[in-house]
């Protein structure tokens, strides 16, 4: 609220009207030992003009930095008019549209979500949406048992996959009795090797990300094939903007991936301290039922009229809680509209340019990087969107030194994959320019060569 008006008559009216003596009366039922009392560092009231003094004092000491940090948070150009749309009236505070009559607007817009989500990733049907990636992966998950029928709970899970991901999916699904069967990756590629699979079979589905964790790009192909000659269903685990450039999960293999899942991003939502973000999910058809989420179809009226609705609603809200695939809730709405207005106004030619110009960003970052002593990249062979650096010192030092540069130099990934020494993950995006990634080297090299071994 920017203003409120009311005098201290109008406080001491309205608190007669409703027979209480003071505003701390209201918080009564609050036990004393759990209220603050006083603020005592709060300062003295001040005017209008004094407070927005201070408010720009207080943001201009927070400098920006340059971000070279992707790991599934990307900073990416979103045109202004994606949220001056989104934050409409009618879009902002649209609730839930049970009742279709008074909701086509909005009904429509998540319909072309799905269209757009479906069209990315080759599958025949999206939902709109998921809270985020990482949970994301765990319906999907869930959805692979209910879709086997229960008949085996192990979950075959490359250690490639982002390692946040791997933990939410973990905490969600425990308690199930699902099996996570972790795939370790090849040493040298950075990569499921699919001749590595031989004796991980009779489980319900195999997860696949691409790009991975590293930025490595897996043999989707073979991978995907594998699994369903072995009769295993297959999780795609995807970044949306890649899939302007790369081959989408529905042509993977012979018949494609069967659940595609991930985190929406890049398409519009800003970094924002790490959320909201929302999750995406798309599968076959013939699965569809199983799909948790929001499902918006069209039909026609009575008239022949087109008209927005929404369908198979499986959500605990409509159906008994026993029966229910999800319990996903209104609030990733504003997140799947953002994304859409960001989608629609890049168009499929915006999309892979903005996926190529990562991607040559990336690769001269890289290659400006390992020219520096003690720098080197791990894994052979080609990669997308970010890339795995070691170095020679600790990073964590490396990563507070360039901090004082204004620099944020990237994913420490130490803490999840020891066993690869001192690793960064480094990424660059449309937004970086090539001052801002030879200022990058610049002062890496400085920070490497101030920093004992």
């Amino acid at each position: 609220m920017p203003y409120i008006p009311h005098t201290p008559d109008d406080i001491t009216a309205m608190l007669a009207t409703i027979g209480v003596g003071s505003i701390e009366e209201l918080f009564d039922e609050i036990p004393a030992a759990l209220r603050c009392g006083y603020l005592e560092k709060m300062p003295p009231a001040l005017t209008e003009m004094e407070i927005g003094q201070l408010m720009r004092q207080r943001a201009n000491q927070d400098s920006g930095a340059i971000c070279f940090i992707g790991a599934g948070a990307y900073e990416h150009h979103i045109p202004a008019a994606v949220w001056e749309i989104a934050t409409r009236g009618e879009f902002y505070s649209a609730y839930t549209p049970y009742q279709a009559e008074a909701s086509q607007g909005t009904l429509q817009l998540l319909y072309e979500f799905q269209t757009m989500m479906a069209n990315l990733t080759g599958m025949e049907a999206s939902n709109a949406s998921l809270y985020d990636g990482a949970s994301a992966l765990a319906e999907a998950v869930l959805m692979a048992v209910r879709l086997t029928k229960y008949k085996t709970k192990n979950i075959l899970m490359p250690t490639t996959v982002h390692p946040i991901y791997r933990r939410v999916v973990q905490n969600i699904v425990k308690n199930q009795g699902i099996k996570i069967i972790e795939i370790p990756y090849d040493a040298e590629e950075g990569i499921i090797a699919p001749d590595s699979l031989a004796h991980f079979a009779k489980s319900a589905a195999l997860v696949i990300p691409q790009p991975n964790f590293f930025g490595r790009l897996e043999a989707v192909d073979e991978l995907t094939d594998w699994a369903h000659t072995q009769g295993i269903l297959v999780i795609g685990v995807v970044n949306p903007l890649t899939l302007a450039v790369l081959s989408p999960p529905g042509d993977w293999g012979t018949k494609g991936a069967d659940i595609v899942c991930g985190e929406g991003q890049p398409l519009g939502i800003p970094l924002s301290y790490g959320g909201p973000y929302f999750g995406l999910m798309c599968c076959k058809k013939a699965y569809i039922r199983q799909m948790p989420g929001r499902i918006v179809g069209r039909t026609v009226d009575l008239d022949g009229n087109t008209g927005y609705t929404l369908t198979l609603q499986a959500r605990e809200q409509h159906i008994r809680r026993s029966k229910a695939t999800s319990n996903i809730c209104t609030n990733q709405g504003l997140m799947a509209t953002a994304a859409t207005i960001h989608t629609a106004l890049l168009g499929a030619e915006g999309l892979e340019q903005v996926a190529l110009t990562c991607h040559a960003n990336t690769t001269d970052l890289v290659e400006k990087l390992t020219h520096i002593a003690g720098v080197n990249r791990v894994f052979k062979g080609p990669f997308f969107h970010e890339a795995l650096l070691q170095l020679e010192k600790p990073i964590d030092q490396v990563l507070r030194k360039l901090a004082t540069h204004h620099i944020f130099g990237g994913y420490d990934i130490t803490p999840f994959y020891p066993k690869l020494g001192q690793c960064l993950l480094v990424c660059a995006t449309e937004m970086r320019t090539k001052a801002d990634m030879d200022r990058y080297a610049e002062k890496l090299q400085v920070v490497l060569e101030s920093l004992e071994l």
